[in-house]
């Protein structure tokens, strides 16, 4: 199905696009801007590593790289704390045509983004080398670039950023999550604005431990994870003990494909049918209870 690309604006002045093939805008309607700075930038403690850095790199995967939201957030704040910094970025793109769309339309007009020309280069050439930073865009399904990944490149902070479980679940499945968490530096932080209870599951198996990011523009918070013992998860919120429950509940059970070649509906129906045969408590019936707990507290 071919893509439009008009741009949708969003209540903090940005602007993002509408996918027709997973029926789901690019960005929350909040705000694409501050989603990107406060859902993945901020979780990730880019600033307090870039300031804290001397000759460090720091390493970027983003997964889904889309409109450069994610990429051009964290560029910016590195910079902006320290401009010395060497940055290696490599994100995952399955439509090429996405980063391109959003250069065309103008969409960082009012970012007061200095680095456009690194953005431009990046969605054209797919690579960008200069004296601080490589950066590189591989295009396909990331169930296969990942792949190229696991065994070399190991991440200070992962963005995991697909479209949601239910639109997308191939790149939240276990098999997918755990390529994922293989590319994570053991002091690195992923952050995903998801607080799916399956897709929590997936870090836990991976290895994780995870806790929660504060919501922005919506009630639910995200997602940060990080292997056990990291210095850098110390600062990060634990689990209320309506999540913890959460974890035990048919909500939890995980996206599965065992080849990372399955199509979505397949993904979907595979969760569906162990749902049913689940003897885990009903998402419904957790939701009554905790209603009931807060009211009577």
């Amino acid at each position: 199905m071919p893509e439009d690309f008009i741009p949708q604006s969003t209540a903090d002045g940005s602007f993002t696009f509408f996918s027709k093939e997973f029926e789901e805008s690019y960005h929350s309607q909040f705000g694409a801007r501050q989603e990107s700075f406060q859902k993945f930038v901020v979780p990730t403690r880019l600033e307090v590593v870039a300031t804290a850095s001397k000759q460090k790199t720091i390493r970027i995967l983003d997964i889904c790289y889309g409109l450069g939201y994610n990429t051009a957030a964290a560029l910016q704040t590195i910079w902006k704390s320290n401009p010395d910094c060497r940055v290696e970025v490599i994100g995952l793109e399955f439509n090429p045509a996405v980063p391109r769309a959003a250069l065309s339309h103008n969409l960082y007009a009012d970012w007061n983004f200095e680095y456009i020309d690194i953005l431009t280069e990046l969605a054209n050439t797919h690579y960008v080398e200069n004296d601080n930073l490589k950066a590189s865009l591989l295009i396909g399904d990331a169930r296969t670039t990942i792949k190229q990944l696991s065994q070399s490149f190991q991440a200070d902070a992962i963005f995991l950023d697909p479209f949601s479980p239910p639109q997308c679940p191939q790149l939240w499945t276990i098999e997918f999550i755990a390529l994922v968490s293989q590319c994570l530096h053991s002091e690195g932080l992923l952050a995903t604005y998801s607080c799916s209870a399956a897709v929590r599951t997936a870090l836990l198996t991976s290895g994780l431990i995870i806790a929660s990011t504060p919501p922005v523009g919506r009630k639910t918070p995200g997602t940060v994870a990080a292997y056990p013992n990291s210095l850098q998860f110390l600062t990060q919120h634990p689990l209320s003990t309506a999540e913890l429950e959460h974890l035990h509940t048919r909500a939890a059970i995980p996206y599965r494909d065992p080849l990372l070649q399955d199509q979505a509906q397949i993904i979907l129906e595979r969760r569906q049918l162990e749902q049913r045969n689940s003897q885990l408590e009903t998402t419904s019936s957790w939701r009554k209870r905790c209603l009931s707990q807060n009211s009577n507290a």
